[in-house]
């Protein structure tokens, strides 16, 4: 563990912070303009930043135990450091100065899991530049240059979702967002629920999984049907005029706008479990973005006595699920779930241990 002074030899200049989000329902929407429901944790990534006087960007990460150097002219190799050189480039585009830093990150925010640690560090990124140079650069802008910096600069296609609830979104309440409008509010959960999140022991990257070819699916269903974006497409049977995958695919993004309209509506916890279940059916069938190990654990969620709903969280191909569950009873759940689980010869483990309700 090495902090800010002991990697440059004196203190930062700001530090900022930024949370990871668990999905509650709307995934693969945000990029089709749709609705989703997301909830900060109380996990966070941490930046801190100075002023320097090397010609040259230096980036510790405290996770990796590695420090990489750059200019702003050419795209650093290591992954990681992609994300913060983006949200520089891009904020220098918006007529942010941004002159040569030291900074240094440090996240316990879990990685390659779905909860968006890549967002929370762009967010942070981007809150200690605001702070540094004292630039007047809204939560709203903070994640729009976030999201910009992931998809030109990191390679993920990604909608605008886990910015903004990395940079609006708290732990108490869920942030309904209309990602077209960007629209917002939040939402409690339902009364006498908490959330559970869940590792199923497979990590994934969403550069390298099929997360790009899915929102290039999503747009050639759109082409196909006429409109903008699947947002339009109201009427569930127009899938049925497209071939396969892509019939599916719309679907999905139809049916899961639907489902997050009807949660923020505040239902109860059992029909706003129904609406997972129902969430994580048509990830799996339609969207196929899940996997054995998430659907077996989404599984043995589902059929616990304490639990009223659980799907996969984030954008699949392994990483997290969530359970709407009985607050009393999360420990167990969590236990017994596990421990049928590694039965079952997996290996997963406790993310978010608990977001409740204050009802």
């Amino acid at each position: 563990m090495c902090s800010f002074e002991a990697v440059f030899g004196a203190p930062p200049g700001v530090v900022a912070q930024a949370p990871g989000r668990v999905n509650l329902l709307g995934e693969h929407t945000d990029y089709n303009d749709g609705y989703v429901l997301p909830i900060a944790i109380e996990q966070q990534t941490t930046v801190s930043m100075r002023h320097n006087d090397q010609g040259e960007f230096a980036l510790h990460s405290e996770m990796l135990g590695s420090t990489v150097r750059f200019t702003l002219d050419t795209l650093p190799a290591e992954h990681f450091a992609t994300y913060v050189y983006g949200c520089l480039v891009e904020a220098r585009a918006d007529g942010i100065h941004t002159p040569p830093l030291d900074i240094h990150v440090q996240s316990d925010v879990p990685m390659g899991v779905g909860l968006s640690s890549s967002a929370a560090l762009e967010v942070a990124t981007l809150r200690a530049l605001r702070a540094l140079t004292d630039q007047p650069l809204d939560d709203v802008r903070i994640a729009q240059l976030a999201q910009r910096a992931e998809i030109r600069h990191a390679g993920v296609r990604c909608g605008i979702m886990d910015q903004m609830a990395s940079s609006l979104a708290d732990t108490k309440s869920a942030l309904f967002l209309d990602t077209r409008t960007l629209d917002r509010r939040l939402v409690p959960l339902p009364p006498e629920s908490a959330v559970l999140v869940l590792y199923s022991g497979v990590a994934r990257t969403l550069a390298g999984s099929g997360y790009n070819q899915r929102r290039a699916e999503c747009e050639e269903a759109a082409q196909r049907l006429g409109v903008v974006s699947l947002r339009d497409v109201d009427d569930i049977s127009a899938a049925d005029t497209l071939p396969e995958p892509l019939c599916r695919r719309v679907r999905h993004i139809i049916s899961e706008n639907a489902r997050v309209l009807v949660a923020a509506a505040c239902c109860s916890a059992g029909e706003f479990g129904g609406l997972m279940n129902a969430s994580h059916a048509s990830l799996r069938d339609d969207y196929e973005v899940s996997v054995p190990e998430l659907d077996q654990l989404v599984a043995l969620l589902q059929a616990h006595p304490n639990v009223y709903g659980a799907r996969l969280t984030g954008a699949g191909f392994g990483g997290a699920c969530v359970a709407l569950c009985e607050p009393q009873a999360l420990n167990e759940v969590s236990q017994v779930v596990l421990q049928d689980y590694s039965d079952e010869g997996f290996t997963g483990r406790v993310l978010v241990p608990s977001l409740s309700s204050t009802v």
